[in-house]
């Protein structure tokens, strides 16, 4: 056959030359298909992402009811943490974790090569090797969601400050903490955040979770600048939300928003531009603060509202669910009160709380202690 066809070998390896070259094309486009991605990440660093987005899965994992805990960058950088954590959860229902990815500092908490996060040095890499960390999490059946802040971000702020909530009394506008906010208006901040979610997405997390969606709401409102015209405030995040759909729709990830636990009761944008009808159709799940503590002394005729962990969920979860239907797309996975405020959170308060949960979905719940100071009170083994 070889003296018959002296070029067969050579016509067959350009064809499938041909054809690695057409798949590299289309997967390049399809998993990094936005301009803003490349406008802010290093060419070396979209070199890296697309061919680790190359070696990982293109399919988005398996649905499971989560059961997780959220940790920060510090703790889940600690290998003698990680390490706990996860002997927690092997003993336990639990089978998640939550790892912030950026925090209400705005800090980038890994090694970024985007190339913005770059130049204007808004990285703390606090979580190392996140691969390995991801890897070591998959390895013992744990699923991975990275949590994203995204408007409170003080450090864009001051370093991009055309890109920050101005105030009426000239300079930066600034909340009661002293924190300077970004704009949510601004097509820049969605692009910036979407090129940090995207990078996470390339580490291998299974869900992006994202984090103060919303205008500011503690501070003197009354100077704000605000630059969305007639825009109402929640017009502007649930264009936020089908921006992040819409970009994020072919990566193998589940979305995820955090709001505020009054969301499930209150449908009039809360003053920060938050409702459950603008988001129950462009992500997958939504995670109502549901701590208990964070209720208002009268509310329900409760004196101390933090007591009744059972009834506080219980009444918000039937209120909210009429807006989780079978047509739209997002179930209801909150957070719940694993931090001694108002009460003491012990085993039986804990419980009450997942018990409550578990009557109205099946999509889960995570536990929130800001100082990642858990135990198996409350969890089955």
């Amino acid at each position: 056959m070889n003296k018959k066809h002296p070029k067969l070998y050579l016509i067959i390896f350009l064809g499938f030359a041909l054809l690695l070259i057409l798949l590299i094309s289309w997967q390049w486009f399809e998993t990094v298909n936005t301009q803003e991605l490349y406008s802010t990440l290093s060419f070396t660093a979209a070199k890296e992402v697309f061919f680790i987005k190359l070696m990982h899965r293109q399919e988005k994992p398996g649905k499971r009811e989560v059961k997780g805990l959220y940790l920060s960058a510090y703790s889940a950088g600690l290998p003698a943490k990680i390490e706990q954590i996860i002997d927690l959860i092997n003993s336990t229902e639990l089978n998640a974790v939550v790892i912030d990815i950026k925090d209400y500092s705005g800090l980038v908490l890994y090694d970024s090569e985007i190339g913005l996060v770059n130049e204007l040095k808004t990285e703390d890499n606090r979580l190392g090797n996140v691969r390995s960390l991801i890897k070591k999490l998959h390895d013992n059946d744990i699923y991975a969601i990275a949590r994203q802040t995204v408007f409170q971000d003080p450090i864009l702020a001051e370093r991009k400050s055309e890109w920050a909530l101005k105030s009426k009394n000239g300079g930066l506008w600034r909340d009661y903490k002293g924190l300077a906010w970004v704009d949510p208006a601004r097509q820049e901040v969605w692009d910036y955040n979407l090129a940090i979610a995207k990078e996470a997405i390339s580490f291998g997390f299974d869900e992006i979770n994202f984090d103060y969606v919303r205008f500011p709401s503690d501070g003197d409102m009354s100077l704000v600048v605000y630059t969305n015209g007639e825009k109402e405030k929640f017009e502007v995040m649930r264009d936020f939300y089908h921006f992040l759909n819409v970009n994020l729709a072919s990566e193998p990830v589940w979305l995820s928003l955090d709001l505020f636990g009054f969301v499930m009761e209150r449908h009039d944008g809360l003053n920060i531009g938050q409702r459950l009808e603008d988001a129950v159709g462009e992500v997958d799940y939504i995670s109502p603060m549901m701590y208990p503590s964070h209720y208002p002394a009268g509310y329900l005729g409760f004196a101390n509202p933090a007591e009744y962990p059972a009834e506080v969920i219980e009444n918000g979860l039937r209120e909210g669910l009429l807006f989780f239907t079978t047509s739209t797309r997002a179930k209801v996975r909150p957070w719940i009160q694993a931090f001694n405020l108002g009460a003491v959170y012990d085993a039986d308060k804990i419980r009450a709380e997942i018990d409550a949960v578990e009557k109205y979905t099946d999509a889960g719940w995570m536990l929130w202690n800001a100082s990642n100071r858990y135990t198996a009170a409350g969890l089955l083994p």
